[in-house]
């Protein structure tokens, strides 16, 4: 339909600082803040859809802010005049345009996902296969300092409502042990604990953290950077094993599947290429009764909308647990109600993300095509 066509994309940034000041993971890599791209959509009807990409700095995946914002100039262009609602059909057309770069995608087609829940009224989780529940559960991640550092923090988050919790690791393993042993101090009996190492460690250094921490309940997180070095690890463990870095896409997913590698994974927006393909592998996750958390790299509302939509539609016994980005930062980018209680977050009801968004509030915006 021309109706349907898209008449004009803007791209905007914003810098998101964080609330609690320098975010530390493995290596000593750290962050001050998201750096964030939003995008619009404009049908010709009048319509408009959000989408945003925000890269935890330029180490922890493969994307960085500045290359994301050149990949959207050089794609968005080609994309006036094309059908909005042929969502898939651009997936495609952005893959032949530009070969890889996924994180340069996902803002657009965040933006055409919200663009056609505001066209038909319908609600992200109600267009990616029905919401399931009302409600989500959260985790909040502690970055690596000293340990009684650590424990005050997960003191905090306690305090704060949260009930799960990812403790980082990674570095020296004695070190890593002391850090996991005074956060489960600190906290009440009961509390989830995942214990992340963002794929810094080999298999020697994991099976060492295994052997010092097998008498508590935790769940381990992407121990290692290659594919073949978690197989081994997972061979030698019974403890849960959930992936996030390796799974990087469908393809990823089948073959860990196929090897019995996983329990779990964690899917992000921005790795992967946006909702359309989170989709897909969040389907096969479901087919193979996987637990299933559904996140991205960083951001603020609009991305928290996006991610948390597509997981309120995942099977409520599979889904692991999802992340507050919003309130990660000292800013925001949309209106909408989330409402966050007892560690469980509600999220916007509205068409497409459910969000109101002023772009006027970004200044103006760092490029812009019409038709």
């Amino acid at each position: 339909m021309a109706e349907a066509s898209i008449s004009s994309i803007r791209i905007f940034r914003q810098w998101q600082p964080f609330r609690d000041g320098t975010y530390r993971c493995s290596g000593g890599r750290s962050a001050e803040g998201f750096d964030s791209t939003i995008i619009e959509v404009t049908s010709r009807d009048g319509n408009r859809g959000y989408g945003e990409m925000a890269p935890l700095g330029s180490f922890y995946d493969p994307a960085f802010a500045a290359g994301a914002r050149e990949a959207m100039q050089e794609l968005a262009p080609q994309l006036i005049g094309c059908d909005a609602s042929g969502i898939e059909a651009l997936n495609r057309r952005m893959d032949l345009l530009l070969k890889g770069h996924p994180y340069a995608k996902s803002a657009i087609d965040m933006a055409l996902w919200d663009l056609a829940g505001r066209r038909c009224g319908s609600t992200l989780a109600a267009m990616s296969g029905g919401a399931e529940g009302s409600s989500l559960p959260l985790y909040r991640s502690i970055a690596q300092q000293a340990p009684d550092a650590m424990a005050a923090r997960a003191e905090k988050y306690i305090a704060e409502g949260y009930r799960r919790l990812q403790v980082k690791i990674g570095l020296d393993v004695d070190e890593d042990v002391a850090r996991f042993e005074a956060v489960r101090s600190a906290v009440p009996g009961g509390t989830v604990l995942f214990c992340d190492a963002n794929a810094s460690w080999g298999t020697a250094e994991t099976r060492r953290f295994l052997m010092a921490t097998r008498q508590f309940d935790y769940v381990l997180e992407q121990p290692c950077a290659s594919y073949e070095e978690n197989l081994a690890v997972r061979r030698a463990t019974d403890r849960p094993l959930v992936l996030d870095e390796t799974i990087d896409g469908a393809d990823a997913l089948l073959r860990a599947i196929s090897d019995g590698l996983v329990d779990g994974i964690t899917i992000k927006l921005a790795r992967v290429g946006g909702l359309t393909k989170a989709k897909l592998i969040r389907d096969i996750a479901i087919a193979r009764n996987l637990k299933i958390t559904i996140e991205d790299t960083g951001g603020a509302q609009i991305d928290t909308a996006a991610y948390s939509g597509l997981l309120l539609s995942t099977p409520e016994n599979l889904r692991q647990h999802t992340v507050d980005f919003h309130n990660w930062v000292t800013v925001s980018n949309a209106r909408g109600t989330f409402a966050i209680a007892d560690g469980v977050m509600r999220i916007p009801e509205g068409p497409g993300l459910g969000l109101d968004v002023d772009p006027d509030a970004f200044g103006e915006p760092i490029f812009a095509c019409h038709a």
